[in-house]
């Protein structure tokens, strides 16, 4: 499988949410998204960026204790928080495999606790603090998206 990274900043939690925003217009249905970061990096609002498009009357939050958030219609936004949960077996007892569902887009903060469950065609994210407000964001695609989304993406932002 051949994989494409992109990688850029976002200087405010806005910008954060506009790149959201332009990421849900390229996902198709069935998209899983695996975001990973510490605390405060920024994935609850990206995905607040993707709900916007998704399910624009939606007040998202992070579903640190509901463990999943459904947002939207038609087209499903799906937000999952694997924070509170210590691991594959327990992410297993949630059902997982219904929220790879082609009626929707399925976002996971804290993916890494569900590794080996993840389906191979995704996309990566990766939120890291750059300063104060300031984001960098890695998006590495795992065979979802077309050839052209690096540039896609960036021509949305």
């Amino acid at each position: 499988m051949t994989t494409t990274t992109l990688s850029l900043e976002t200087d405010s939690p806005e910008q954060t949410e506009a790149l959201g925003f332009a990421l849900a217009g390229l996902l198709p249905f069935g998209a899983v998204v695996a975001l990973r970061g510490e605390l405060a990096s920024g994935k609850t609002c990206l995905v607040r960026g993707m709900a916007a498009r998704i399910a624009p009357e939606a007040h998202v939050s992070s579903p640190t204790f509901t463990l999943v958030n459904q947002y939207g219609e038609g087209l499903k936004l799906y937000h999952v928080d694997l924070y509170r949960l210590g691991g594959p077996v327990e992410v297993v007892d949630l059902g997982y495999e219904e929220l790879f569902d082609p009626d929707g887009i399925c976002v996971i903060e804290w993916a890494e606790r569900a590794e080996a469950l993840l389906p191979e065609r995704r996309l990566d994210v990766v939120l890291e603090h750059a300063g104060p407000d300031r984001r960098r964001i890695t998006l590495d695609d795992r065979g979802l998206l077309g050839p052209d989304w690096p540039e896609a993406l960036k021509a949305r932002v």
